[in-house]
């Protein structure tokens, strides 16, 4: 789809507020399409006044504009990561994976109600949520057709890259908030920030460079820690250090205390994106990896050796449904289903310490289906028997000696 498909129609698009979104607006406009903007609210601590975004989009020419609070939903997303304690190449938690997902889902029933059939988005042709948005959309009302200027050739010929978009909205005086000095560009919800492109494109630049939003660098925290505790039943985060809480109370109140440590600030990771290539981006996700942290302290009390096996399969696979927009398909709810099941049995209260971005464990109680107990203590306790093992090490040396005799070890 390009530009001149869509002359004389009205669409949906999904605006951030941002240069893009702003560029796109306008130029779509100057193409006679008429743009009703759609912007969701994740909690984002970088863009906290919608209305100053209402007001940057409609100067840009956008003839409408609805905001959608979606911060519960983000939250839950969230939380159905913890759970699945899934993290894209073992490090990151799908902050923005999980946040296109709300976006996407939480926006597309309003784009039905004001009667649209086509969604436009700002995003890159070399990044992953255009996959996603793209994905998203099409899984879930294939009605619905997506709009991408950045393969659109004609924009492509009139815009490059950042500055030629800075170019022309400060020459048709349009309120942007980017700046050609800006060293790096951040996307953010109440799960977490991304930092990208800019300065962060050189690996000669060290994730120090950027300027934490959610809290502070762990050298720059308190030199005293703080303790915390959460209460989780049957997977969700009930009450935080004595305080009853729901999902999204337990991320704000996570996000603070985690923010404040340095815990989850700064994550520099080169990654493979979807499309083939490789990024270099700089994460703020503390909430997250506290409540996750903690959360993985109780699967190591509950699950036994095969679940736990099984669990972990999952759980790596989930973090590429996520990342690459695939959260809607069979086999993530199959995913969402089995993990299901496992937080049914998350029950139990986790106390940490976190002092300079490290969470410690210091203490766990009142979990009914955890599997510690005397059996295996090192003492006269419990009801395993030493000498038991003497019969069971017998038959495993059978197998033992036998991969010597023929010469397989």
């Amino acid at each position: 789809m390009n530009v001149a498909d869509l002359k004389g129609k009205t669409i949906a698009l999904l605006a951030s507020g941002g240069l893009d979104t702003c560029t796109v607006t306008y130029w779509l406009k100057e193409h006679d399409v008429e743009v009703v903007c759609f912007t969701a609210d994740l909690g984002q601590p970088d863009e906290t006044d919608f209305g100053a975004i209402e007001t940057r989009m409609r100067a840009c020419g956008a003839a409408d504009f609805v905001g959608v609070d979606l911060q519960r939903h983000v939250a839950d997303l969230g939380l159905e990561g913890i759970q699945a304690q899934s993290c894209y190449e073992s490090r990151y938690w799908n902050v923005t994976g999980f946040g296109r997902q709300a976006t996407t889902a939480g926006i597309l029933p309003e784009v039905k109600k004001k009667g649209l059939t086509v969604l436009a988005h700002g995003a890159t042709g070399r990044g992953n949520d255009q996959v996603r948005f793209q994905l998203i959309s099409n899984m879930l009302d294939p009605s619905i057709e997506v709009y991408a200027p950045w393969r659109d050739q004609e924009f492509l010929n009139r815009f490059r890259g950042r500055s030629q978009m800075i170019d022309y909205c400060e020459q048709h005086g349009l309120p942007i908030k980017a700046s050609r000095d800006k060293p790096y560009s951040t996307d953010a919800n109440l799960l977490g920030l991304t930092h990208e492109a800019g300065r962060l494109e050189s690996l000669e630049t060290p994730a120090q460079f950027v300027t934490p939003e959610m809290g502070v660098w762990a050298k720059d925290a308190p030199d005293v820690g703080e303790d915390f505790t959460v209460r989780f039943e049957k997977g969700m985060p009930v009450q935080v250090n004595g305080k009853a809480v729901d999902t999204l109370g337990a991320f704000l109140e996570a996000n603070a205390i985690a923010g404040r440590h340095g815990v989850g600030i700064g994550l520099h990771m080169v990654e493979n994106r979807f499309v083939g290539v490789k990024s270099r981006g700089v994460y703020e996700q503390p909430g997250i990896e506290l409540l996750g942290t903690c959360y993985g302290f109780l699967i190591q009390l509950v699950l036994d050796r095969r679940s736990r096996e099984l669990f972990d399969s999952l759980s790596d696979l989930f973090a590429k449904q996520v990342y690459q927009g695939y959260y809607n398909d069979l086999a993530s709810r199959m995913i969402r289903t089995a993990v299901g099941e496992v937080s049914q049995l998350m029950t139990g209260t986790i106390k940490v310490h976190v002092y300079k971005g490290q969470v410690s464990y210091a203490g766990s109680v009142d979990s009914p289906h955890s599997l510690y107990s005397l059996d295996s203590s090192m003492e006269a306790e419990g009801s395993f028997d030493h000498r038991d093992s003497e019969g069971f090490l017998r038959v495993l040396a059978v197998h033992a000696k036998a991969l010597s005799r023929v010469g397989q070890v």
